[in-house]
């Protein structure tokens, strides 16, 4: 099979097409025909080896110490189940299914266990936007409503909030009840406030954090923040929330919570099957409606980890692999 194929770590380039194997199903994998991937922050620091501060070495030790261990990249996908292993539940041949693979998902095919992060893809979502939704949206949701414990009638922050996972932020922080201000360049204003912000702030022209005591709480999704600089602005209750960490934040949250006062909260994202529901649900209900920046090729991949590697984005960038068909359709926003 075709495979995009990152033999050593460093820039956009290093990714290229190649042959790889075709993955067989295990017992209880589903074998998937990808029709279209997420290309991520999280691909980018793996390909890149650009681990947040103090990360560097647990980051490699994790992905490969002098060259990836995995040289097929990606994890949000959608496509078509073509074969299962004897003890695969719930799903059949030709089911359309989008999911989060630990890694793989950058190739023509892909392997990944039935009671993984795998569900079935519904009707009037395209294979392109169900593969924009679960690095970004998931993390959201739980982010939001698991850590952050965001509830009805608080004032959250979301900065970065045009982004592949800010974007998701203020729908799911208007579905549970919140007041969203959201922070991103001028540019993208129109976006976010149709995705249901309440409140706009330029980060060129104005200090989102200049403010006492105002946020329940702050979601930083791309590290334009720091605890102590955020803590002035949060209630007495308030949580600040990084999406992302270094070891010594870590280390900040743990004290944080021993006191009185506002608290960091950190933590990884899990991406499991019931989140996967969580999210079909609430596009059911309209709630939610998938981001896409950018749809490449497949053959494009090395252009796209440079798209994301700028981190200015509105929504998700997706590649889509060659004879993809793509059935549904929803409306949502393209190329804010």
């Amino acid at each position: 099979m075709k495979a995009a194929l990152t033999p050593r770590y460093g820039p956009p380039e290093t990714v290229r097409i190649g042959d790889h194997p075709t993955p067989s199903p295990a017992s209880a994998d589903v074998l998937v025909r990808v029709a279209a991937a997420a290309v991520t922050t999280a691909d980018w620091r793996m390909r890149a080896s650009a681990f947040p501060g103090g990360l560097w070495l647990p980051g490699r030790m994790m992905t490969g110490l002098f060259r990836p261990r995995n040289p097929v990249l990606g994890s949000a996908f959608a496509g078509t189940v073509t074969a299962l292993g004897p003890d695969a539940k719930g799903f059949a041949a030709g089911d359309r299914v989008f999911g989060f693979a630990p890694h793989g998902a950058h190739a023509e095919y892909l392997a990944i266990k039935s009671d993984a992060a795998i569900a079935p893809l519904p009707d009037r979502l395209s294979f392109e936007d169900a593969a924009a939704l679960p690095f970004g949206a998931a993390s959201a949701l739980v982010f939001l409503r698991d850590i952050a414990g965001l509830a009805s009638g608080e004032h959250i922050l979301i900065v970065g909030a045009s982004g592949a996972t800010g974007s998701y932020a203020v729908q799911i922080a208007k579905a549970l009840g919140a007041e969203v201000t959201a922070v991103a360049s001028a540019g993208n204003e129109d976006l976010v406030r149709s995705l249901g912000a309440d409140h706009f702030v330029d980060y060129r022209a104005a200090d989102p954090l200049a403010v006492t005591a105002g946020y329940d709480v702050i979601f930083d999704t791309v590290g334009a923040t720091t605890f102590r600089r955020a803590g002035a602005a949060l209630r007495p209750t308030g949580r600040y929330v990084p999406l992302n960490f270094s070891m010594l934040d870590a280390g900040r949250a743990a004290l944080s919570n021993l006191g009185k006062g506002p608290t960091m909260k950190i933590a990884v994202s899990g991406d499991t099957r019931a989140i996967l529901d969580d999210l079909i649900a609430m596009i059911e209900n309209g709630q939610l409606r998938p981001v896409i920046d950018t749809v490449l090729d497949f053959e494009q991949i090395a252009e796209a980890h440079r798209l994301v590697e700028t981190r200015h984005r509105s929504g998700t960038l997706v590649v889509t692999m060659p004879e993809a068909s793509s059935t549904g359709e929803m409306d949502r926003p393209r190329d804010a």
